[in-house]
């Protein structure tokens, strides 16, 4: 007969409560589905990539979006991923008072070298459940972005990939540009 183990889930009010009083001094950690997860560590590549957005999505936007680079969000009472990149409505506050939640979210990237399979199958689904309205994943092992639109559930109802040589055109942000100068 299995073992039954009882979890006991997290809230992001218990997260933040943790994080305060000192328990959590851990940095490159995230709250999913009420668990605490250890992110995968960032290299060179993913480091560039991230750097590259973040210059490049400023240029594009100036005040029309907050860029908000590997910070928190909260998607749910349970989860509080911190996506590589969010772009946020703009505020003249910058979100002072508050962890920004989904509904203030546009766009999420993923940069993903060693973790695509666990950004696919954990924080699409995540990502979707919470109306995030678009969702990035730029896939560096194959030198491919893949852009998904329209959640429904847990899941996006449209998928597009990709690849240098194509122009990546937001769906809910006014953006565009060559792949390329994101890819190489």
């Amino acid at each position: 007969m299995p073992v039954q183990l009882n979890k006991r889930l997290l809230t992001v009010e218990e997260y933040h409560k943790m994080g305060e009083v000192g328990i959590l001094q851990e940095k490159n950690i995230e709250l999913i589905n009420g668990e605490i997860i250890a992110m995968s560590p960032v290299g060179s590549k993913h480091l560039a990539c991230v750097n590259k957005l973040n210059a490049l999505l400023n240029t594009l936007l100036g005040t029309k979006a907050i860029v908000s680079v590997q910070n928190p969000i909260v998607a749910s009472d349970l989860s509080e991923p911190e996506p590589d990149i969010s772009l946020l409505t703009y505020r003249p506050d910058f979100y002072v008072n508050e962890v920004p939640h989904a509904k203030d979210v546009l766009l999420v990237i993923e940069v993903a070298d060693t973790s695509v399979m666990y950004d696919r199958e954990v924080k699409l689904p995540l990502y979707a459940e919470s109306s995030i309205p678009e969702f990035w994943l730029i896939n560096l092992e194959v030198n491919e972005i893949e852009v998904y639109w329209l959640p429904s559930g847990d899941a996006y109802k449209f998928r597009e990939l990709l690849r240098p040589g194509d122009v990546l055109k937001g769906r809910n942000v006014e953006i565009s540009f060559a792949v390329k100068d994101i890819l190489g």
